[in-house]
């Protein structure tokens, strides 16, 4: 059989979900032509374990590993590109390397705006407002289309930066810095998990809807005016009471916070900042527990 053959019969095995089968043929397809890109795609698609399931350390390995034979062939392929930033940053904790990613992205495709917006995004994640704000302004400088479903995301990030930018630059947490306060912090919450934005919204609204359901009859009386009056009352505290759970979950948890950018910056880098009681405890296990697979391996 010819490598085109092979090729043909690994994407009817994956359009039917059967990536062994996939995987298998496209690797024979390869092995006879070995700058075959498609196969090399179909490889990079059957490494993965399908929707709704993140990969393995293993998986992601033999997936990025594909998307790179593709990238260098089909520099113009986006979609290997994304994939390949997705499984350095997201599932990996590569991001050093998921930052020389998009920028060789950059290099092959200086028109596109999502290796900019994905760079701003990891160098916000490790701490360098000041290097994330340049590349948002990048941006604008150069005058880049933005497509509808990344407006937020930029929002969000500017407002982080600039957010950022007006706090003294000790506030932001090193975790290369072995005596930054940031630690201490991290050690007396090290025994409790994280604190949920709901259950904050919650402990602090429903005492006061209460008392406001109890207390409005009396107050606006009955009928349709006083109906609407104590909605309006309840409708109030919701939202305040949303804006006061988000700045308290923020500051609640931020030894959390510090301590997920100190492990993003281990498996960037490889330096082991973390101290070893910290490593063990209670808020390190909680938050390990919820980082993709691929991660929890690199960091066990």
């Amino acid at each position: 059989m010819t490598a085109e053959s092979h090729y043909l019969d690994a994407l009817e095995a994956l359009e039917a979900d059967d990536r062994e089968e996939a995987l298998l043929h496209a690797r024979k397809a390869i092995k006879l032509d070995p700058e075959h890109a498609d196969a090399w795609r179909i490889v990079s698609d059957a490494s993965l374990p399908g929707l709704r399931k993140q990969p393995t350390l293993k998986q992601a390995a033999s997936s990025l590993s594909a998307a790179k034979k593709v990238v260098a062939l089909q520099p113009d392929d986006l979609a290997m590109w994304v994939r390949g930033g997705r499984l350095l940053s997201d599932e990996l904790g590569l991001y050093m390397d998921a930052l020389q990613w998009w920028q060789d992205a950059r290099h092959h495709a200086p028109e596109e705006v999502t290796p900019i917006v994905e760079q701003a995004a990891i160098l916000a994640d490790m701490g360098l407002y000041g290097e994330a704000s340049e590349r948002l302004q990048s941006i604008i400088d150069e005058n880049m289309d933005l497509a509808t479903t990344q407006y937020t995301r930029v929002a969000r990030l500017h407002q982080m930066c600039k957010l950022a930018s007006e706090q003294p630059s000790s506030e932001h947490f090193k975790p290369w810095e072995k005596h930054h306060n940031g630690w201490e912090a991290i050690k007396m919450r090290m025994t409790k998990p994280p604190i949920s934005e709901s259950k904050i919204f919650l402990l602090l609204t429903t005492p006061i809807l209460l008392l406001e359901v109890i207390l409005a009859p009396q107050i606006f009386g009955a009928g349709f005016g006083g109906f609407c009056l104590t909605s309006l009352v309840i409708l109030t505290t919701v939202i305040l009471g949303m804006r006061i759970s988000r700045r308290w979950f923020q500051r609640f948890n931020r030894p959390a916070f510090n301590l997920l950018r100190a492990m993003d910056f281990e498996t960037a880098t490889g330096y082991v900042v973390i101290p070893e009681e910290i490593r063990l405890s209670k808020l390190f296990m909680f938050i390990l527990s919820r980082r993709p697979p691929a991660f929890q391996e690199r960091m066990l």
